[in-house]
């Protein structure tokens, strides 16, 4: 039997949330990885990459692996009926359920990280804790059956985790080795606590108006913790 890995594609996102880990899915053995959204349409991520959906919510399989990427294009699904009922339905039944980046809020938005240790985006922690998730800082965060990866480029690390735990280890070193993923960047500056304080509210500015219109939106569909 395949293992049937779904990425959620939505406006917004960012691609290489998705594309980072796509790119490691799809050499997994016995994987088949859709594209999942509400129609079949063209999508544009935050870059402008266009992006086309393979199978709409509606008509997905079971999923082994249910994964929401991230992005400026998460928040308005922190409160958008259809995708957060569609999550817990597949989350039921799937051996992970999984994350990269703001992609995390989503899942707690719906109900999917209540006391779980998961990871998100520095910029929206805040956030993540708002919605009942317990915040970790690292890289990639393995807790029961959830898995979650960091921002952006923590999807590749995220993926090769979650290909060790599908198959062996064996097999997440080949596909590493196939993609050669040996980074090795030119500048310190790849976390908030590296890149030092001026450049971390650089980031910040140039990110307030997603990171306020999301502070409204948490703000309105967070639970009380006696309701989680």
């Amino acid at each position: 039997m395949p293992v049937e890995i779904g990425l959620l594609l939505f406006p917004g996102l960012t691609q290489l949330d998705l594309t980072g880990p796509y790119e490691v899915f799809t050499r997994i053995t016995g994987a088949r990885v859709h594209l999942l959204w509400k129609t079949l349409g063209p999508i544009t991520a935050d870059s402008g990459l266009t992006l086309l959906p393979t199978t709409t919510l509606a008509e997905s399989p079971r999923l082994d692996v249910l994964c929401v990427p991230g992005g400026p294009g998460t928040t308005p699904f922190l409160e958008d009926a259809e995708v957060l009922s569609f999550l817990p339905h597949q989350a039921e039944r799937a051996r992970f359920v999984t994350s990269v980046c703001t992609g995390s809020l989503v899942l707690a938005a719906a109900g999917l990280l209540d006391g779980y240790r998961a990871a998100c985006h520095w910029t929206s922690r805040e956030f993540l804790a708002q919605l009942g998730a317990e915040v970790s800082t690292a890289r990639v965060v393995v807790d029961r059956n959830r898995i979650t990866g960091g921002g952006v480029t923590a999807g590749i690390d995220f993926a090769l985790t979650l290909a060790a735990a599908l198959v062996d280890e064996h097999e997440a070193r080949r596909i590493q080795l196939q993609i050669e993923y040996n980074p090795s960047p030119p500048y310190d500056a790849g976390s908030p606590e590296s890149a030092g304080p001026a450049l971390v509210a650089e980031v910040l500015d140039r990110a307030s108006a997603t990171l306020a219109s999301r502070r409204a939106i948490v703000g309105q569909v967070a639970r009380p913790a006696r309701d989680r």
